[in-house]
């Protein structure tokens, strides 16, 4: 039995991972859950899964939950993520909190002794060098759930030492794949919410938009598989079937297929180094179905946000963090219909170019620039 304590549990990745704990009660265990604001919703998954622990945003709401449930014990703030995972009656922790939020308590399960499934690729986006750091210090396996980065996880099992020459990162594209600078210009919030493949929150959905979500997940791939920055192409994969491929130095090409299903990667992160029998809830991979599978380059002129995260990575220090915070404010400006589609991008643009990185040293250097990030966005966007 796998101890698991879900941090975000109302949100997408967390909604689903509690249907592969559903379906497998001898194997997982949810012990601790943890939401933002869906209350009603964590009441339902409290009654259904009987946790040890929940946390809550708001001390009013954890207070409403603690009066209505008191065999569990409720926390809240930040404070709240950080004990959900560091407990003791818990094997793995997973990460599917959105933003800047996931590094704390990323930090705190690391220094528990706690593995990771972590859904939160901000955490290595900002605080990269230090998470794994951390992590090779305390020996705690860092489990990837983005579908790309699990699926990279998955064809470097088999790699026993041999030489990686290039990681194939594939991207669906987003609904605006095609696009000219011209079009895109109109675009709007519904239009950016539309995502032809996958079914995600707000934010990550308008990251998937301007393609920033794959800037992301190059400066990720690059800490999780120590994998320099050149050596991570993009495919732009639209039928989202092939999750991604690792390239080895005889010009093998060994990849990882499926339906567009984040259960799969989860599961996988959940039972790793055994898979789980899917069968049940997970139709096959039908290739006649499929019919054929194509492959672009991707336009890093209108969606420029993929060099914009290349060259923070490059400059290092604090340049990822601040990049991060500016593109997380600027994405909510935009859901706040403050900003246009376009702006997202040039205003990143824009700041980038004018900031200069300092040392990241620890976690109080990323929160500040972090935090600097967002007001510089916050007075661009008014």
């Amino acid at each position: 039995m796998k101890r698991i304590s879900i941090l975000g549990s109302t949100g997408s990745i967390g909604s689903q991972a509690l249907e592969i704990i559903r379906d497998n009660p001898e194997q997982l265990q949810a012990v601790s859950l943890s939401c933002s604001n869906r209350v009603d919703l964590l009441r339902e998954q409290i009654r259904e899964f009987r946790p040890l622990a929940v946390s809550l945003e708001k001390e009013e709401d954890a207070k409403a939950i603690e009066a209505e449930f008191p065999s569990v014990q409720v926390y809240w703030g930040r404070d709240g993520l950080d004990a959900l995972a560091s407990m003791e009656d818990c094997d793995m922790v997973l990460n599917s909190l959105m933003g800047m939020r996931g590094l704390g308590p990323t930090l705190a399960a690391i220094e528990a002794g706690k593995d990771i499934a972590f859904a939160n690729k901000e955490t290595l986006v900002a605080g990269g060098q230090l998470v794994m750091g951390k992590a090779a210090e305390k020996g705690v396996k860092l489990l990837p759930v983005d579908s790309e980065h699990s699926a990279i996880f998955q064809c470097l099992r088999g790699a026993e030492d041999n030489p990686v020459r290039r990681i194939l990162l594939t991207a669906s594209g987003g609904p605006f794949r095609g696009y000219s600078e011209e079009k895109i210009q109109t675009v709007s919030l519904d239009d950016a919410l539309n995502h032809p493949n996958w079914s995600m929150g707000a934010k990550i959905t308008v990251d998937s938009a301007t393609m920033m979500n794959k800037g992301l997940e190059i400066i990720e791939a690059r800490w999780l598989f120590d994998v320099p920055l050149d050596d991570i192409l993009v495919l732009v994969h639209p039928q989202s079937i092939l999750h991604s491929a690792v390239e080895y130095a005889d010009g093998s090409v060994i990849g990882q297929m499926g339906w567009p299903d984040m259960k799969l990667p989860i599961a996988y992160a959940f039972s790793w180094p055994r898979r789980l029998d899917m069968s049940a809830g997970m139709k096959p991979l039908d290739l006649f179905q499929v019919g054929e599978m194509t492959f672009e380059e991707p336009d890093t002129h209108v969606f420029r946000t993929i060099e914009i995260a290349r060259e923070a990575s490059r400059r290092g220090g604090t340049a990822p963090a601040y990049m991060n915070g500016a593109n997380e404010a600027l994405v909510g400006a935009f859901l706040d219909k403050k900003i246009r589609f376009i702006q997202i991008r040039d205003i990143l643009e824009e700041m980038m170019d004018a900031y200069d990185p300092v040392v990241m040293s620890d976690l109080g250097t990323i929160i500040e620039e972090d935090e600097k990030a967002r007001a510089e966005a916050l007075k661009l966007t008014r």
